[in-house]
């Protein structure tokens, strides 16, 4: 039996749904002109699902690069949306602003430059929605922070989880990309037993774990 993750697939997937249109469009097809990595068409159509479901509001995304899914979170949640997204490329944040303003959504998206960690330690109340796309190596090391600003009934997601299918098979993986996909693993082993969220793994795009925030069971 053929794998599900296997590239026609994804191809007819990525098909069947509609394209993006107007300056939404043209972001995206810049982004992929000049190698910018942003969210897969079928995650993307993921995320706006998630957050419409979710009814969420406020929402932060750990990784802007240029606004592409800042934006999509945002329109996606609606009227009153506040997205605070972080990037610590301070031309990538500048890109984002940019384009987050030719949409009309600066005042409903905040961009923030600087290290997710540090940023992560100021932020104040609480997010109904965290999108965790940043430097995939410390994933595990802004989960607890990332935890500590969701509410509880809260959505999780972590983009590129599989790395490239490296995370799911030792065959695969680039001796120089080794401790990215160890620490990969060391993430996905957590959030699968984290007392606090129960999570489901979705092989789509480069990998999509969604986590809901629940009470920590009683010990």
């Amino acid at each position: 039996m053929s794998n599900i993750t296997e590239e026609y697939v994804e191809e007819y997937i990525r098909e069947l749904l509609p394209d993006h249109q107007g300056q939404l469009k043209v972001i995206e097809e810049n982004a992929l002109e000049n190698q910018v990595p942003i969210v897969h068409k079928e995650v993307a159509a993921l995320l706006k699902v998630i957050t419409k479901a979710s009814k969420s509001k406020r929402i932060l995304e750990v990784g802007a690069a240029v606004g592409y899914s800042s934006i999509l979170l945002c329109q996606a949640a609606g009227d009153g949306a506040k997205v605070t997204t972080i990037e610590r490329n301070e031309k990538r944040a500048e890109e984002a602003r940019v384009n987050i303003e030719k949409l009309g959504l600066s005042n409903n998206i905040q961009v923030i430059e600087g290290d997710a960690q540090e940023v992560l330690n100021f932020l104040q109340g609480t997010y109904d929605l965290v999108f965790l796309d940043g430097a995939k190596g410390h994933y595990k090391e802004m989960l607890e922070q990332c935890i500590n600003l969701l509410k509880v009934g809260g959505i999780l997601i972590s983009d590129n989880i599989l790395f490239k299918g490296m995370v799911a098979n030792d065959d695969l993986v680039v001796r120089r990309k080794r401790t990215i996909v160890n620490r990969m693993r060391e993430y996905l082993q957590y959030i699968c037993n984290h007392p606090q969220l129960d999570t489901s793994i979705i092989p789509i795009g480069d990998g999509v774990a969604i986590s809901y925030k629940k009470l920590e069971e009683s010990k």
